[in-house]
């Protein structure tokens, strides 16, 4: 029992790092044949991607895109575990953000007071625009792909009417730009001092509890194991007495009020406003930060830097002569190797496994055959 338990385990830590490695390797190989055909080398891309990429500015760079792109990843992973598509925390984040730079904007408060009120009031906002698409599912049947696809529509449609002169937005000086009145010095997060390098935002910290809370809420409470029993089968969760329809809206409810933490480190910590040049599809780019993370707390983390990483190299191979397009081929060929790896990798084990119990079994036919002829 001993022998075959370390065999498991170390061929299980071997098909688990047999996917990553070859996902990466499919990915290279692939954008090199991309690079080629757009009549330009390989090699020294890929070596200005590295240099530039571990420069100390652009490690800054990377971490201040992680951690918003972690916690879109954390959000759409928190429907993914519960086999759901939220498709909206697009229109989620975006929303929490305005109502909560609107709050901002019109607060007096002591920063102690209104930064955790600006961050409660963006999670609330995002998990009551979710919640609309749970009730639905669980009450008429409606598919959250749908209802969550309208409601980014309706969300931005909202956005638009309400961030206008004269209702929640304001003209710049230049009459350009409509924008939330800023934030009050005192409503602005704190940031880490890096140097030349420039300043850390300090809403990483913040990031970093969300996905220990995730992992520890999921993988060790009760209710993370009901809802990843609910994701798995309906039918079998239903029999042992969870209720599916209650677990469906809630995780539903959860996944909003996570992706209304999306547009918080942008807001406090740079924008310190919203305006109609905030960063937007924010929400999509989670979606396969999740999938290449396997909706895992430390996969989804090594997802959100790599996106960081290449947007920040394939922004800079643009000024070298490279195609701006690059950026968008290299991303889909990673989230597509990334998906048929696994894939690959899953049914090579479940093929191994089968393989195993199969010996077992004749062995165990076998004993009792060998005993008779010797008697």
């Amino acid at each position: 029992m001993k022998k075959y338990t370390s065999r498991f385990d170390k061929e299980r830590l071997f098909l688990g790092i047999a996917a990553p490695l070859l996902a990466i390797v499919a990915a290279l190989v692939v954008t090199a044949l991309v690079i080629l055909a757009t009549g330009k080398n390989p090699g020294p891309a890929f070596n200005d991607m590295l240099t530039y990429g571990t420069a100390s500015d652009s490690q800054v760079y990377i971490l201040n895109k992680a951690t918003t792109y972690y916690l879109a990843g954390v959000a759409v992973a928190i429907g993914f575990r519960m086999n759901l598509f939220n498709i909206g925390v697009d229109g989620q984040y975006r929303l929490a953000a305005f109502i909560a730079a609107a709050l901002g904007g019109a607060l007096t408060l002591p920063g102690i007071v209104s930064i955790p009120l600006i961050i409660l009031c963006a999670m609330a906002v995002g998990a009551l625009w979710a919640a609309i698409a749970g009730v639905l599912k669980v009450t008429r049947g409606v598919s959250e792909v749908i209802s969550t696809i309208m409601l980014n529509s309706i969300a931005t449609a909202v956005i638009a009417y309400l961030l206008q002169p004269g209702r929640l937005g304001e003209l710049d000086r230049a009459g350009t730009k409509v924008s939330t009145e800023p934030l009050p010095s005192g409503s602005q997060f704190f940031v880490f001092d890096t140097g030349a390098a420039g300043e850390l935002w300090g809403f990483i910290v913040v990031s970093a509890v969300v996905g220990v809370l995730y992992w520890f809420v999921l993988g060790r409470t009760r209710f993370g194991f009901d809802l990843r029993t609910v994701g798995m089968s309906e039918s079998a969760a239903s029999a042992s007495g969870v209720g599916v329809k209650k677990m469906i809206a809630t995780s539903m409810i959860l996944s909003g009020a996570v992706a209304g933490l999306i547009g918080m480190p942008t807001l406090l910590n740079d924008s310190h406003e919203f305006s109609n040049d905030f960063p937007g599809g924010i929400g999509f780019t989670g979606i396969a930060i999740a999938l290449l993370g396997r909706n895992h707390p430390i996969g989804i983390a090594l997802g959100a830097m790599l996106w960081g990483f290449l947007e920040r190299t394939t922004n800079h191979l643009e000024f070298q002569g490279y195609d701006k397009e690059i950026l968008g081929v290299i991303q889909g060929v990673i989230v597509l190797c990334v998906v048929i790896a696994y894939e690959v990798v899953r049914r090579y084990g479940i093929k191994r496994q089968q393989q195993r119990v199969g010996a077992e079994l004749a062995a165990q036919a076998a004993g009792p055959v060998k005993k008779q002829e010797v008697a």
